[in-house]
């Protein structure tokens, strides 16, 4: 995700959650003020994980099988020690899709790309924000943009895709990205205290960029998005094959894909999350209405999500922070990666708690009164 700002986000049990900010968004003193308090309720609810999970075992049916994660974050020795667990053997055949925030260094994205390519018969990525992260890179880099040109280089060198391609029929297609502030279209939360995007977001510090682009800014999400145009003849090949296709980001798309503003400890997350321009560049490949046969993969919150909006289906499958599957707040280590194709797009959408959620109640962004244990996170 954009930070750890895990301290601010509802778990899985809809309770509040204690955060150490080891390497996220969050304002120290701010947690020191609010944080240092007894757990509440511990977990009245078992975190609900993907029943369709990972298939256990090698795939000798010949058919093809796509495998997706977010947020490795391996950075954290229990994240990259949890990839080179993974099985050398059952994933031969086998495709992965990984949307992005791999590593914030170099060197630990360039060591987990390698563990990767040499598990799975194919590798596709795109960027996150830590990926891009260039504090502890002792000045190897001008900026995020050299960065990232680093890290497309060696994805080549080690057999990583980061271009659309078709695989045995189905259309897999990379889409760059990076959020902006005006992506959040809905009722603000007021009354209380807030930290602002730059306290909270360590992209306002960890990343640096040219002198005309700014982080948050409309025109840095644009030069994002405007680096997909190389790509316009193979997304039309693509659409030649008429074959079932998967696109997939780092951001979110459409903002609905986040629990709202009254529901989170950081209400102002939705300002640095998500780009307009993905939703467009989606309804564009996989038509203005959807289709049975259109999934879009994304990462960046780490709220495990599924579900259908508009005829697409949305697909979020993030390993998180090792702290945030320890409190059962967010991501997973038992079900990943977790196997969305085999044989066609499986059927059955995978339970969430988020999404699932957003299947019985509406939204109501108008609404800002705090959801509880929101309300007692700032009254303390």
């Amino acid at each position: 995700m954009v930070v750890a700002i895990m301290g601010f986000l509802p778990s899985h049990t809809g309770l509040p959650q204690k955060s150490s900010c080891r390497s996220g968004i969050c304002d120290p003193m701010v947690l020191k003020q609010r944080i240092r308090h007894k757990r509440v309720g511990i977990f009245g609810r078992k975190q609900i994980s993907p029943t369709n999970r990972l298939y256990y075992g090698q795939n000798d049916t010949g058919a093809l099988r796509v495998f997706v994660m977010s947020d490795l974050h391996t950075d954290y020795a229990e994240n990259m020690a949890w990839v080179r667990r993974l099985s050398t053997v059952w994933y031969r055949n086998d495709i992965l899709i990984v949307a992005g925030d791999v590593a914030e260094t170099y060197k630990n994205f360039v060591v987990t790309m390698s563990e990767l390519k040499d598990r799975f018969s194919g590798v596709f990525y795109v960027p996150g924000n830590h990926d891009l992260w260039c504090r502890r890179e002792g000045g190897n880099y001008t900026d995020s943009l050299e960065k990232l040109r680093a890290l497309l280089d060696v994805c080549t060198e080690l057999g990583v895709e980061t271009s659309p391609r078709i695989v045995d029929g189905l259309g897999i297609i990379p889409l760059f990205s990076w959020y902006h502030k005006s992506f959040d279209k809905e009722k603000d939360v007021t009354g209380i205290r807030i930290p602002s995007l730059e306290m909270a977001c360590k992209d306002f510090h960890a990343c640096t960029w040219p002198p005309e682009l700014s982080n948050g800014d409309v025109a840095l999400a644009h030069h994002f998005d405007m680096m997909n145009e190389k790509n316009n003849n193979a997304v039309e090949e693509v659409h030649k094959t008429n074959c079932q296709i998967i696109t997939f980001s780092h951001f979110l798309p459409r903002q609905d894909l986040c629990p709202e503003k009254r529901m989170l400890f950081y209400p102002n997350l939705p300002k640095i999350i998500g780009s307009d321009f993905l939703e467009v560049r989606l309804r564009f490949i996989h038509g203005k209405n959807g289709n049975r046969s259109a999934c879009h993969v994304f990462g960046h919150t780490h709220f495990c999500w599924d579900a259908v909006l508009d005829g697409i289906r949305y697909v979020q499958a993030p390993l998180a922070y090792p702290r945030e599957r320890k409190r059962r707040m967010n991501g997973g280590e038992n079900w990943l990666p977790f196997c969305i194709y085999h044989k066609g797009f499986m059927d059955k959408l995978s339970p969430s708690y988020w999404s699932e959620y957003y299947s019985k109640n509406k939204r109501e962004p108008d609404k800002t009164d705090l959801a509880p244990w929101v309300a007692r996170f700032y009254t303390r």
